[in-house]
């Protein structure tokens, strides 16, 4: 049929406004519409995958089948706008606003202090919202499934889901319901001290001021869409691109003569498998055929023997389907369907489930395909058609591999799938692992189907397949054959494991590397479903005894657990704190959970961010090119291609800087070499981002490879590469104490890296002004002064020139300290040779790539202890990666060893550190800066002692704990008693002792799962250790209608630093918040400020703000004691008559501190924050999943300034901690390539992670004279407390090896991931998996650390 040349008109809605876009392009998201043809700037880039849920939008379109309205989450980034024809999008911007009116999701996340930097909050709300329009009152299982697909990076989640469940129909809010009693009752075992005190709060917002939810008060589907809907257009619609054409059909027939046309071209349907693939892997199709508008492929039908779904129809209404199935037909008829079910329920997250299409979901035919290996077992059928007529093809291997005998043919289409019912006597499982529970690709996944003579346990049919262990899913029919007509017993076990080793191979070098871990899980899950199709024997045969059927094997008690999966629950959990004195004025907001400044604009999406300033006149974009080499010279660049291309205006090398090209090692482009992968060599200047980043692919660079290439710090070691002369502490005599100990342990442990994953990327826009060199600069940093300053040199320019705006950053955490100066000072010097403005936005793969994170580490340790437990002599020496940079790695040493001691005092003590030089991204601040590695090494080293001694961790962690007024192997004294405090609290409220029997007792009943707790003390030091770091300046003005306007010199980052001053200005002023306002942080208005970081932002910040509010007041004192009933606008305004100053410099010297190497001495920090953690966790010895069952901390925060915000920042850094030793993997190749670029490959915590009961309480009573009001920093101490995690892991794995009697003291590594637990808990399965020997092969990745 012919194809017209010209663009249809593509017709849709968003928020109730009709758009009719002439020009379409297909290559367009519907991000990208949104934010720059719209300006509707609340939707969020922030992966550009469809991993993040931070650019969820609602899309509403009516079923063509049904005939009724649906509404669904989908992640804008991967939504073609040329998809939307006929469909009503509904934006963060379309639910409420803080200018008209708010919706309840909004208001409420906001209040419940959901939100921190804010970046993933329009995300999260519009998750929440297309829920509450399909389901008012959701149940907690839905709310939970609908925020699956939304990371967020701040908060540790637990508020998020608070202000979810405000909604749902059956919470109560307490961990014991059906019990009759609850948590929070006086005199219950679990309440401690803490609640037995009158002035403790549990309440850190009141639900009865929430406003409800009125279904009603909605935006209705709009009604010309509903007449289109009606009404459909049966003619093919056409929208032509630059590069690409979108052609949507309106029949079948239509469709299937296009496909005939165009045999290439693929069919789209949710873009969630395409379009990934064309972002990262530069995949391209000039022809695009959308079947969206054909309802045959929507239509299921259910037969006596089936159900056939409609290849259209998407994965959630595929588990929408199966389950009204499952429940309409009796079991044995529906174990194909439960089995995909249960896969459905964790593939991916809501919004990719409501994308993705069944039929594209089986023929992308992915390696790691949840659904293909349990459709392949089930005996599903593809129905095809063509223009030639209807042809059914197997779901079976040869189709999966891609074979052609059993493959569409040109011009067929899938149209629909058949997946019979199961019979009696026939079962059906599906297993997975994946590095989390939720919304991550398998490792491995399985599918699996037997099926039995009538009544009897004797093999008629056996079908097996596995996703994860090849190029596509891997069907073991050869094993299979060979069991068929063996009875189900322990022999058939055996030899089903020796088979399908034999038959599913996985090489050595196997993309995607943890080859033995995937060889194990192939006899693992076949284990699992051997022990779940015996327990469904035998109650087959209870309830339908045949006469002479033989009785199967028994199941142990100890084995039965094995069968249940972890569950997936909603967090409950409970937040204690010390309620402000009775006396304290209302007006008085110290101390109170006040709700972030930002809160409400954040829900709903008027917060911003760097990247949503408006385009700026004549404004270019950047796109940066990295080297593809770890260590090379640079031989040639060629640019002639990149330069024809349309929109590109230049390309900016080191040559065209006009001042210092950064530090020598340092340069901000590289000139005549490269050290590692993704080292900035030049940047493309072009009209548009796309063009930008196409040209920057065009740069043509050529290398000549340098040795030695290094990679990990065991090569940096033997080729003595390091960044920095060691740092060394020692305390005590070393050689005489390990000569009178009754044991000595030597031991090593490794930390791998951590990447920042801010949710906002790194980014920058330059305006070059037109008068004197000057420049604005408005950048995502914590260190605006930075910035500025490298800029300066960069350009050669004075200082006082250049201005850095920092509104707020969506996220830092250490990253956005150094790094942000050198995308601002390319920017700026793009700017100033075009003079043009230039903006820079990162894709998350790039900002991945290039930035570095925390820094790896190796530690060894040799500790002497007597048979007690006591501690009396300790050796730690550590090496850190630090990348190919000095960076801030000096620093990270140097923290590291001061911070090594923890809580212990050892009196014979030494500390050493290096930091290794090797061919990676310079390793930078990362929250915690060195504390959470480097105090791993000490616990696990408390840990092996115990272990030596038959004693609990705990035990000899309170046996070496600091007891009395003491001093730090660096000299610094100190008290201890907060910190025995937060340990004697932590054990009561968490009933450690008890607990610790009840977890002996479980794992004396379970072999194949088992519960581990630990408890763990922190003492960690607050601040620089230099006093020049501690100095803080604020700007006060008070205008003459009363408002008043405070600038300081810290940054928002999400921890609530503004919220923070404004409270701090309001009691000194003494006027209510509302009078007061922040505008920004600015070089123009603080000068010379100081990195928001190591915790003490608010500390000097607030001394500041509170200095500066103090000179006001005693300059207005005098007009106040004239007139002491007047009102505050009366004494500015007498004040102005009068001539006395309203604006004044506020400035806090800082704290005292220094520490001198030499002598190993010094007052390196302010002050100490002490905390304690108890975590409990099961893991499953079969598959190295783990499941966080509770954690309880309690952090002394002394005399919190925002309990609210102090204790988001604990949950917050707790989480984040409980990533690094937990899930969160860097992988990188033999060659420095870092693998890990985006959430589908890098998995940070999700909601799922959360503790199932997760309890914060500050520590009543206590005070520090140093501070602010007597508060404390408290934005990176829960980091570590993250470690009780992997203890009560290692503890769970401790307690399967003893059973195993196998040896207890093996090699710590973080993080301990699936793979790590379950290899460490050896077994039968683990013994008989082939081994390679590691010199035959090149490994696809290498650990760093």
């Amino acid at each position: 049929m012919p194809c017209p040349s010209r663009s249809d008109e593509l017709v849709f809605f968003v928020n109730g406004k009709k758009v009719i876009e002439r020009n379409a392009d297909p290559e367009v998201t519907l991000l990208t519409f949104l934010r720059k043809n719209l300006r509707l700037t609340g939707t969020k880039y922030a992966c550009g995958r469809g991993g993040c849920g931070a650019c969820t939008v609602m899309v509403s379109k009516r079923d063509p089948v049904s005939q009724k309205i649906r509404h669904f989450s989908v992640t804008a980034c991967l939504v073609p706008i040329c998809s939307l024809y006929g469909a009503a999008v509904t934006t963060v911007e379309g639910v409420g606003s803080i200018k008209t009116r708010l919706h309840p999701v909004q208001e409420r996340l906001a209040k419940s202090h959901g939100t921190q930097c804010g970046f993933c909050t329009p995300g999260m709300v519009m998750s929440m919202y297309a829920l509450l329009r399909n389901h008012p009152q959701p149940s907690e299982e839905q709310l939970l499934a609908a925020l699956g697909g939304n990371l967020c990076r701040c908060t540790g989640y637990r508020p998020i889901l608070e202000s979810g469940k405000t909604f749902c129909s059956e919470s109560n809010g307490c961990q014991q319901k059906g019990t009759g009693k609850c948590c929070l009752d006086q005199g219950e075992n679990d309440s401690a001290s803490l609640d037995r005190k009158s002035d403790i709060c549990t309440e850190l917002f009141a639900n009865e001021e929430f406003q409800p939810l009125d279904p009603t008060q909605e935006l209705i589907f709009p009604p010309e869409l509903l007449r289109m809907a009606e009404n459909p257009e049966k003619r093919t619609l056409t929208f032509r691109g630059e590069r690409v054409t979108w052609i949507s059909p309106g029949t079948l027939k239509d469709l299937l003569e296009l496909k005939v046309k165009y045999r290439d071209a693929p069919l789209i349907m949710g873009n969630t498998s395409l379009g990934p693939a064309m972002k990262s892997q530069g995949r391209f199709h000039p022809i695009l055929l959308s079947p969206a508008r054909i309802s045959e492929l929507s239509v299921v039908s259910k037969t006596s023997d089936g159900l056939t779904i409609g290849a259209g129809c998407s994965l959630s209404q595929v588990n929408d389907i199966l389950a009204e199935s499952i429940s309409e037909l009796p079991e044995e008829k529906t174990q194909t369907y439960r089995a995909l079910l249960k896969h459905l329920k964790s593939l991916a997250g809501q919004q990719i489930r409501n994308m993705a299409s069944l039929g594209g979901h089986i023929i992308s035919r992915h390696c790691y395909s949840d659904l293909n290996p349990i459709l392949t077992v089930g005996n599903t059928t593809l129905n095809l058609i063509s223009e030639k007529g209807t042809r059914q093809i197997p779901l079976g291997e040869h189709f999966l591999a891609g074979l052609a005998s059993a493959d569409l043919k040109p011009g067929e289409i899938l149209e629909s799938v058949y997946i019979p019912h199961s019979r009696k006597w026939e079962f059906v499982s599906a297993f997975r692992q994946a590095e989390c529970q939720q919304n991550a690709l398998a490792d491995v996944n399985a599918g699996m189907r037997v099926l039995f003579r009538d009544g009897t346990d004797t093999v008629e049919d056996l079908s097996i397949a596995y996703g994860g262990v090849g190029a596509a899913t891997v069907s073991a029919q050869k094993s299979c054959q060979q069991l068929l007509g063996r009875r189900w017993d322990e022999l058939l076990l055996d030899e089903a494991c020796r088979l399908l080793l034999d038959e599913v191979s996985l090489p050595g070098w196997a993309p995607g590397g943890r080859v033995e871990f995937r060889r194990t899980l192939v006899v693992s899950f076949f284990f699992k479903f051997y022990l779940e199709v015996l327990q469904e024997l035998k109650k087959g045969v209870e309830q339908f005894p045949v006469p002479g059927t033989c009785r199967s094997p028994e199941i142990s008690d100890g084995f039965l657990n094995a069968l249940e999966d972890f569950p997936v629950t909603i967090p409950q959990g409970v937040q204690r704190y010390q309620s402000v004195d009775s006396h304290q004025p209302l007006q008085d907001p110290v101390g109170r959970p006040i709700m972030h400044l930002s809160g409400l604009k954040h829900a709903t999406g008027e917060a911003i961010f760097c990247d949503d300033i408006p385009m700026v006149d004549k404004e270019l974009c950047m796109a940066l090119v990295t080297s593809t080499r770890a260590h090379a010279k640079i031989i040639s660049i060629d640019l002639s291609e990149a330069l024809e291309l349309p929109g590109v205006v230049d390309v900016i090398r080191a040559e065209d800087i006009p001042g210092t090209n950064g530090a020598e090692g340092d340069k901000l482009l590289a000139v005549d070499e490269v050290l590692c992968v993704g080292q900035i060599i030049c940047a493309v200047v072009a009209e548009t981002d796309v063009q930008a980043k196409r040209a920057s692919e065009k740069i043509k660079i050529t290398y000549e490879e340098l040795e030695p290439v290094i990679v990990t710090i065991e090569d940096a070691i033997k080729h003595n590469s390091f960044l920095c002369p060691e740092k060394k502490l020692e305390q005590g005599n070393m050689e005489e104490a390990f000569e009178n100990v009754d044991q000595i342990v030597e031991g090593e442990v490794h930390v791998g890296g951590q990447e920042h994953f801010y949710m906002e990327t790194q980014r920058v826009l330059v305006i070059p002004k037109t008068e004197d060199k000057e420049l604005d600069i408005y950048v995502s940093t914590q260190d605006p002064a930075h910035v500025q300053k490298t800029v300066s040199s960069t350009l050669n320019i004075p200082i006082n020139r250049i201005t850095c705006h920092v509104k707020r950053v969506g996220g830092g955490f250490g990253g956005k300290v150094g790094r942000p100066a050198v995308f601002g000072a390319i920017a700026a010097v793009g700017a100033i040779k075009t003079g043009h403005p230039i903006r820079l936005v990162l894709d998350r793969e790039d900002d991945m790539l290039i930035t570095g994170g925390r820094h790896p580490l190796f530690g060894k340790y040799k500790v002497g202890f007597m048979n007690s437990g006591r501690i009396k002599a300790l050796d730690i020496e550590c090496f850190i990666n630090g990348g190919c940079m000095l960076d801030d790695s000096e620093q990270v040493t140097e923290f590291l060893i001061l911070k090594l001691e923890n809580a212990y005092k050892i009196r014979n003590l030494r500390l050493r550190g290096r930091a290794c030089l090797t061919h990676l991204p310079s390793n930078t601040a990362f929250r915690g800066f060195g504390f959470p590695q480097g105090t791993l090494v000490t616990e696990s080293c408390i840990t092996a002692v115990a272990a030596k001694c038959g004693l609990l961790p705990e035990e000899v962690r309170e046996k070496n704990m600091y007891k009395t007024v003491d001093k730090t192997i660096y000299k610094q004294a100190f008290s201890p008693e907060t910190l025995i405090r937060c340990w004697n609290e932590c054990q009561d409220t968490s009933s450690f002792p008890s607990r610790r029997i009840q977890v002996e007792e479980f794992n004396k009943k379970n072999y194949w799962k088992k519960r581990g707790i630990a408890m763990i003390p922190m003492k960690f030091s607050v601040g620089f250790a230099a006093s020049s770091y501690h100095q803080a300046a604020a700007l006060v003005h008070i205008y003459t209608d009363g408002s008043v306007l405070v600038t300081h010199g810290g940054n928002e980052l999400g921890q609530g630093i503004h919220t923070k001053m404004l409270q701090v200005a309001s009691r000194e002023l003494r006027i209510p918040m509302s009078y007061l306002h922040i505008c920004e942080t600015s070089t123009a208005t603080v000068p010379n400020t100081i990195a928001t970081a190591a915790s003490i932002g608010s500390d000097v910040n607030g001394r500041a703000v509170q200095n500066a509010c103090q000179i006001l007041l005693k300059r207005l004192e005098p007009v106040i004691k004239k007139n002491p009933e007047g009102t505050w606008e009366d004494w500015i305004e007498a004040a102005f008559e009068q001539r006395i100053s309203l604006s004044a410099t506020g400035y806090f010297r800082g704290y005292k501190a220094f520490m001198d190497w030499e002598k190993g001495e010094g007052d390196p920090f302010p002050y100490y924050v002490y905390g304690a953690a108890c975590s409990e966790v099961e893991i499953d010895c079969l598959t190295g999943a783990h499941k966080k069952i509770r954690t309880d901390i309690v952090m002394d925060a002394c005399c919190s300034l925002n309990p609210a915000i102090d204790i988001g920042q604990i949950e917050g850094s707790f989480i984040q901690g409980m990533g690094l030793y937990t899930t969160e993997e860097l992988k990188y190749s033999p060659e420095g390539v870092l693998y890990s670029r985006g959430p589908d490959a890098y998995k940070i915590p999700t909601i799922t992670d959360v503790p199932q009961e997760f309890n914060v309480s500050l520590l009543p009573s206590s005070q520090t004279p140093l501070t602010i009001y007597s508060s404390k920093g408290l934005g990176e101490s829960g980091m570590f407390l993250g470690s009780s995690v992997f203890f009560a892991i290692t503890d769970a794995v401790a307690a399967a090896r003893r059973e195993r009697d196998l040896a207890e003291d093996f090699i710590v590594k973080s993080p301990a991931t699936p793979e790590w637990v379950r290899m460490a808990c050896a077994d039968r399965f683990t013994e008989m998996i082939p081994r390679d020997d590691p010199t035959t092969f090149k490994p696809w990745s290498i650990p760093v650390a």
